[in-house]
């Protein structure tokens, strides 16, 4: 018989720590500290289906029941941490990992309890072996934003309002260059930022991925959109290095209308 339960402790200091242990125990017959094979395989396969990489320490502790003298009892549920211990090293679990391994000896019942006895008792022939487990990390969720922010995470969009083509077209308005101005200075501010310039189209059929460029004549205006973008990036003093540029076509519609479409965006790709 195994059970399993999650124990959560905070600690309080200032700020909250939460550390999280996880417990899994194994029974022994009365007066026994040979390991059930089918249970030592189980305590094996729960530790190594456990993330590795949250895994900070294992501890190991044994008890008995109240039957008994105190010093025999004590050997005893050190000899049942140990049988536990012996399966998780021969089953390739490292020592290292293992802090702790304790005889706690025996488990006392109060005197008033009489109502299932041998089952109570049964609860106390077992080993806890606890698992320490490092915290989750923390996920974030990519956003999309209206301009270049101090703090961005890898997958932020960053969609310019103005900057919009005309339908065909992979020039770039007035209204366009005077947002990229803005933006390439808070790009200088924030050096460590590096991008892909995503171009975009509308008005294509479903089967017509990408749109004819009618200066190139090719039907290449996202990709042509994405490049201008970069050029004048680049005549801004933007490092290459920071900055890549790709054509989605028609694959990335917003929603919200064939001119939002005609549209170039930045992915922020390293921070």
């Amino acid at each position: 018989m195994i059970r399993f339960f999650k124990i959560f402790s905070f600690f309080i200091c200032g700020i909250v720590y939460a550390q999280e242990e996880v417990v899994q125990s194994v029974y022994f017959d009365f007066d026994k500290f040979t390991l059930d094979e089918k249970q030592g395989n189980t305590v094996v396969d729960f530790i190594k289906k456990t993330d590795s990489t949250r895994i900070e320490s294992i501890q190991i502790f044994g008890y008995t029941d109240d039957v008994g003298k105190e010093a025999y009892n004590f050997k005893l549920s050190t000899n049942r941490a140990n049988a536990i211990r012996e399966k998780l090293t021969f089953n390739g679990i490292k020592n290292k990992i293992i802090v702790t391994i304790e005889g706690k000896g025996r488990i006392l019942i109060d005197d008033d309890v009489v109502e299932n006895l041998p089952e109570r008792r049964s609860k106390n022939r077992r080993v806890d072996v606890v698992l320490n487990l490092k915290p989750l990390p923390k996920i974030e969720i990519p956003g999309f934003y209206n301009t270049i922010q101090k703090k961005h995470i890898v997958g932020d969009h960053v969609y310019l309002e103005n900057l919009l083509f005309e339908r065909g077209s992979s020039k770039l308005t007035f209204e366009a260059k005077t947002q990229l101005d803005k933006i390439s200075r808070l790009l200088l501010k924030y050096k460590t930022l590096e991008f892909e310039i995503q171009g975009h189209v509308c008005c294509t059929p479903p089967y017509q991925k990408e749109a004819i460029d009618r200066e190139t004549r090719k039907r290449n205006l996202s990709h042509n959109r994405a490049e201008s973008v970069y050029k004048y990036l680049v005549f801004k003093k933007i490092s290459k290095n920071r900055m890549s540029f790709k054509g989605y076509g028609n694959t990335v519609p917003l929603g919200k209308g064939s001119e939002y479409d005609r549209r170039v965006e930045l992915v922020i790709t390293k921070i």
